[in-house]
């Protein structure tokens, strides 16, 4: 049941005065993601909660962050870590309830801290009461339209009615029992079966998720991180594709049921809605696109005001592909007048200490890797834990893990648990100040040493290095979003300007020679000085006032 406040929803001059708002916020604008279940547990149950986080914002406030960006915190049967809603206006009591996620934002904003809340509008729960209505109600019915229902192919309708495949595995098609028992028709799901997809053809869908939008702005939420924004909208008739393995085509070609031109609509109309709202509230989109120039149709004036980057988040550590990379980002979204965004890390993708090589030699290019992404124009995004310098967990038992993609055949890979895990906050052995009861999936004991209580202090640890970055992107007004230009630099190091400021990268195994751009004010490892040049060590970056 969509659960209410007590005595009423705060109005938005409860929760921030026009004078905290900086125009064009998000432009420039360190948003860090909590994965919710796995942040802080303020209750003993060993998953993360919203009073854990909001016990935990002093944290954030210190790390330098300006908001933070909430995974799915809805009732839910948890079936994909929250991304299976069964109500979009109520708290999973796993999670709390609707006051603690009041009293989350009041305090947020009191700290000048943003929250960014997640919505999942591709698809629901199948708990959801809609889809528990469609299938209780006749093929044809108003209550299956909200969905997508199908008779199956085949003499008896006994084969899938196309050959989609869904993202975790397996067929994207599910076989329902009529209320006699006998077989029904299929319902198309593009994750797992607990998550049958939306009509958005259908206007109640439309409308319902207006209101939804419009139920957490009035709460005083910041604005919406989009899940699946590429998704929502189908191919008219549902075409075959013609192969198999489809999960590898997403990202690199538009598919009937991914990066439809229809998605844009919705999106136009959910701009205006936020225009709507004092605050410059934001809609971000995670959108996996084929090209730059068609993720950045996501972030044109009248849609959305920031895209992930996951171009930049698989590129490999090389400095010639880097800069490609980095070079097709800001031309894309510059074309649209947007900011480009900045991602290492999230709930979904292995950590990128880990993606970078593992060891002492993942750890110095991640360091390096973060004070890069933090120099360039933009906005960034900090995954949890990162700023610990966490790696992958790669050896959770199989009988622990919850990632519903491992438990099929032939989608994701399954293993998105290794990102997961609980962070480490404190104290020598697990759960290390995570709550007072244990963790959902287990901490390896190396971490002890990663902890924010062992780190806090050590001007060598990653935490401080992550600290001192975001102090001085504030104070250095030549960072944020902005014009950046490329210098002359060795092999294997990019170098590049930004006003009163240079960011020289070293992204091979040997130690570059250079001259010395300006005065040192940060480096992700000792450098050494001859003369008028400097040695910059393997794997690092250094940031340079001028």
């Amino acid at each position: 049941m969509t659960q209410d406040l007590a005595p009423h929803v705060p109005d938005q001059a409860s929760h921030r005065s026009d004078e905290d708002v900086r125009p064009d916020w998000w432009r420039s604008a360190v948003i860090y993601q909590v994965y919710v279940r796995s942040f802080a547990d303020s209750d003993g149950d060993g998953v993360g909660d919203l009073a854990g986080v909001r016990a935990k914002l002093p944290y954030l406030e210190q790390l330098g962050v300006d908001a933070l960006w909430l995974t799915p915190f809805y009732a839910s049967p948890q079936a994909d870590g929250g991304y299976d809603v069964a109500d979009y206006r109520a708290v999973d009591p796993l999670f709390g309830d609707l006051s603690d996620a009041d009293a989350l934002v009041r305090e947020a904003h009191a700290r000048g801290l943003r929250v960014i809340v997640d919505i999942v509008p591709n698809h629901t729960s199948d708990r959801h009461a809609w889809f528990a209505e469609a299938l209780a109600s006749e093929p044809g019915s108003p209550a299956r339209a909200r969905y997508h229902f199908r008779p199956g192919k085949g003499k008896d309708g006994e084969l899938p009615p196309n050959d989609w495949e869904s993202v975790f595995g397996g067929p994207a098609w599910t076989r329902t029992r009529n209320q006699d028992g006998t077989p029904g028709e299929w319902y198309l799901h593009l994750f797992a079966p607990e998550q049958p997809d939306l009509n958005w053809e259908n206007p109640e869908v439309r409308e319902e998720f207006e209101s939804v939008l419009r139920f957490w702005l009035d709460l005083g939420v910041d604005g919406f991180r989009i899940d699946v924004a590429h998704g929502m909208v189908k191919a008219e008739g549902l075409p075959d594709i013609g192969h198999t393995e489809q999960v590898k085509m997403i990202g690199a070609q538009v598919l009937p049921f991914f990066d439809q031109d229809g998605v844009h609509e919705i999106h136009r109309s959910w701009r205006t809605l936020l225009d709507s709202y004092p605050g410059e509230r934001i809609g971000v989109a995670e959108a996996w696109a084929p090209t730059p120039a068609r993720l950045s149709m996501y972030v044109r004036p009248d849609e959305l005001h920031q895209a992930f980057n996951f171009h930049f988040l698989g590129c490999e550590w090389e400095a010639r592909t880097m800069r490609s990379v980095i070079d097709e980002s800001l031309a894309s979204a510059g074309s649209v007048g947007a900011p480009t965004t900045w991602v290492l890390s999230n709930h979904d993708v292995v950590r990128h200490v880990t993606r970078y090589g593992g060891g002492e030699q993942g750890l110095r290019r991640a360091r390096a890797a973060a004070l890069l992404m933090l120099a360039l124009p933009g906005s960034t995004y900090v995954y949890q834990g990162e700023e610990l310098g966490l790696p992958e967990v790669v050896d959770l038992p199989d009988e622990v893990r919850q990632d519903p993609s491992f438990f099929r055949d032939n989608g994701q890979d399954g293993f998105r648990d290794g990102c997961r895990v609980p962070l480490p906050w404190s104290g020598d052995q697990a759960p290390y100040g995570f709550g007072p009861g244990g963790s959902w999936l287990p901490q390896p004991d190396s971490w002890r040493d990663l902890s924010v209580e062992s780190q806090t202090g050590d001007p060598r640890s990653t935490l401080e290095l992550y600290r001192s970055a975001l102090r001085l992107r504030r104070e250095l007004p030549g960072l944020g979003d902005g014009p950046m230009e490329w210098l002359q630099a060795p092999e294997g190091v990019l170098a590049f300007s930004r006003p009163g400021f240079v960011c020289t990268v070293n992204t091979s195994d040997a130690e570059a020679e250079l001259p010395v751009p300006g005065r040192p004010v940060l480096s992700s490892e000792p450098v050494s000085f001859t003369g008028g040049s400097v040695r910059l060590p393997a794997d690092s970056c250094v940031w340079w006032a001028l």
